[in-house]
């Protein structure tokens, strides 16, 4: 590239990282995700690397966030509130600890290795807490890094951050955290505002960001933000702290949050895998982080090892993959699923989300695409947490191009060309073609799913193309496929067709409540389902079964009798079961007398795998036996199991309320006693 267009590019890297720094730091409205944002200021760092001349006073790599917006009173910290320096990988991790070592240039002798305190990096805001005699006398934002605003009347009333010491101190304290917003709090927020017909708020971080800069504190307290502490940065009255985890046990003892996953490790290689371990474990916490921060834990060579304008030495952010992105929105299209319900998507120019490339997303109904706003042609944000389908964001409005035209739901099916249809109060519109080939498809594919039929093969595209040829209408023609026709198709080899044909002879004996589930009933998940199938022992009695019998049954209720009742009595229902009778399947469900139930009243959290077992096939042990198997640890919880490859969270809060915890040993036991044994897990 040219000089001149080098030194062009500089200048537009520059005001572009001002301008999102404004909306981050300042106003708490950003309006790219930090991924985007994190590739501005490396393409910045590698041009002024290479051009040293090019590098200004002013420069986003010489400061840290943005000055204040005015709306609050200035502060100025005593101590400047830094940023980190990220490592983006294993390697780039790596090597900052090689460097640290270098710095610390240890004696010859001294072989013991460094340690380092491994911390959680939570997606939330900076903040500074200033306390005087015990007292919080003030709170105050990030800025600049050296003046950020005052925020004391909002972050009071944040249950977490203690309003006077548990312990008398005199003198002055400073201490810095983070605010965040917890995942519960944060779908409350956005069912409250679902029934509102309000936008929904776009992640927990910025929505967090909106609530601490509040005119009025009584809205941040309606919130429920919470706060974790992290850092000692003044103590007039502090005792003698050696290191970063003696700090933090001394706030603990104060009286503010430090959290629990904080480990202090020897050697870069055990930090290398804690970092792995978090990458895939994020989702198992109940707030969101976005890395973790790796300091040096002796806190006595920090101050010669010292800071760069914007980010201290001893200490770097190790970043997770990033789960939100921007990239072109193409079109927005309809699909058509099992019940007839059609949901719009879009179409996007391929971006890597989430660890994975991602073309299409979500866009949830017609109502969704109007409150976001989001038009063909615009720029928007893309987030994929783990293992939740992709969606929309938002559009990043400054990018818009001009005439780009709001998007309008069709009036017909894109499959067969019938009516969409919206009825009044309903939140989406539907196909109500029975025959459109789109449910069909839809209602297979889910047959074979999983946690129904589990029949391999049976994925969205081979469906799809046997429907189109005719093969298949619905999920009872799987029994009677024709294989020989299929044998004489592009890309099935006498392998691919007979590993088909296993699969589908395999299905024949899974359990009535697999069965249940694939039919396909509204409102008939798989623990109604297990339940009908003890309850009843066959379908043939259940088929028969009349609504008012139905709604007898205790966690049932008269809105699935009416349903399951219904679709019994339907010409399709009395068809499929005729040929399934016919292809042999099982419809003989578990006898209640061998199954008594042990778990009765109990609430069995699991977390990681258990050997020998699938995850269905665990919570199906539980329900069988009269227990509940929720996702989470709380009070009521009976008993925690843990299996290989756990989350450290569900274990972290069992151990903190006291919940009994056993291993996989332990639940065979429970499953055949029902008594929780006296075995610890590992």
């Amino acid at each position: 590239m040219p000089a001149d267009a080098v030194a062009a590019r500089a200048a537009e890297l520059r005001a572009l990282i001002a301008h999102h720094d404004e909306r981050y730091h300042a106003l708490g409205e950003p309006e790219i995700p930090d991924a985007d944002y994190d590739a501005l200021v490396r393409e910045l760092r590698s041009i002024e690397a290479d051009r040293p001349d090019l590098v200004t006073v002013d420069s986003p790599t010489q400061r840290v966030g943005a000055a204040p917006t005015g709306a609050f009173a200035p502060v100025t910290h005593r101590v400047p509130l830094l940023s980190l320096d990220n490592a983006m990988d294993e390697a780039e991790l790596r090597a900052w600890g090689e460097r640290l070592e270098r710095l610390l240039d240890r004696a010859a002798d001294d072989d013991a290795p460094v340690r380092y305190a491994c911390e959680l990096k939570i997606d939330g805001i900076a903040v500074a807490l200033s306390y005087v005699d015990g007292v919080l006398v003030q709170a105050a934002t990030r800025g600049d890094g050296r003046v950020g605003e005052d925020i004391t009347a909002n972050v009071r009333t944040i249950g977490d951050v203690p309003g006077s010491l548990a312990v008398p101190l005199p003198g002055r304290l400073e201490v810095r955290g983070e605010v965040y917003l917890p995942l519960d709090a944060f779908a409350a927020l956005n069912a409250a505002q679902d029934a509102a017909g309000e936008r929904r708020y776009a992640n927990p971080r910025n929505t967090a960001a909106g609530s601490l800069r509040q005119k009025d504190a009584s809205v941040t307290a309606s919130r429920g933000l919470r706060f974790w502490s992290y850092q000692v940065a003044a103590a007039d009255g502090a005792p003698d702290l050696r290191s970063h985890s003696e700090a933090l046990a001394w706030l603990g003892g104060l009286g503010f949050p430090v959290n629990p996953e904080l480990r202090v490790l020897e050697g870069i290689d055990a930090v290398a895998a804690f970092c792995d371990h978090w990458v895939r474990h994020r989702h198992d916490l109940p707030y969101e982080i976005d890395g973790v921060v790796v300091k040096l834990d002796e806190l006595a060579p920090r101050d010669r090892l010292g800071s760069t304008a914007r980010a201290p030495r001893w200490a770097v952010a190790f970043k997770l993959p990033p789960e939100e992105r921007t990239t072109r929105l193409l079109r927005i299209e309809v699909s058509v699923g099992r019940t007839g319900r059609a949901t719009p998507f879009a179409v996007l120019e391929p971006v890597t989300v989430g660890g994975s490339t991602v073309e299409m997303a979500t866009l949830h109904n017609a109502e969704q695409v109007a409150l976001k706003d989001v038009r063909p042609g615009d720029t928007v944000v893309v987030r994929k947490a783990g293992d939740v389908i992709p969606e929309v964001v938002g559009p990043v409005l400054p990018a818009r191009p001009a005439g780009a035209a709001a998007w309008v739901f069709p009036a017909a099916c894109p499959r067969c060309g019938g009516p969409l249809v919206r009825p009044e109060g309903a939140g989406n519109h539907h196909c109500t073609n029975e025959a459109c080939p789109a449910r069909a498809e839809g209602w297979i594919v889910h047959f074979a799913s999983r946690g129904a039929m589990d029949i391999e093969g049976f994925g969205e595209e081979r469906v799809r193309l046997f429907v189109d040829l005719g093969l298949l209408h619905d999920p009872a023609d799987v029994y009677s496929l024709d294989l020989e026709r299929i044998r004489t198709l592009e890309g099935f080899g006498e392998v691919s067709v007979r590993n088909l044909a296993a699969a589908i002879d395999a299905s024949r004996g899974r359990p009535l409540a697999n069965l249940l589930v694939g039919l396909n009933v509204r409102h008939l998940g798989p623990a109604t389902a297990q339940l009908l199938a003890r309850r009843f022992g066959h379908l043939d009695r259940l088929a028969a079964a009349s609504e008012e019998e139905l709604a007898a049954i205790d966690g049932v209720g008269p809105v699935i009798a009416s349903t399951v009742a219904g679709f019994f009595r339907s010409e399709v229902a009395r068809d499929l079961l005729e040929r399934f009778r016919a292809a042999g399947l099982n419809f003989a469900g578990p006898e209640t007398a061998e199954v008594p139930p042990l778990l009765a009243g109990m609430t069995v959290v699991v977390t990681g795998a258990i050997p020998g077992m699938r995850r269905e096939e665990v919570e199906a042990a539980i329900t069988t036996r009269g227990g509940t198997s929720p996702g989470s640890v709380s009070r009521r919880t009976s008993v925690l199991v843990v299996g290989d490859d756990p989350g450290a969270s569900k274990l972290t809060k069992a151990r903190e309320l006291g919940v009994p915890v056993i291993d996989a040993a332990g639940f065979a036991a429970l499953l055949e006693t029902g008594a929780v044994p006296d075995v610890g897990a590992s």
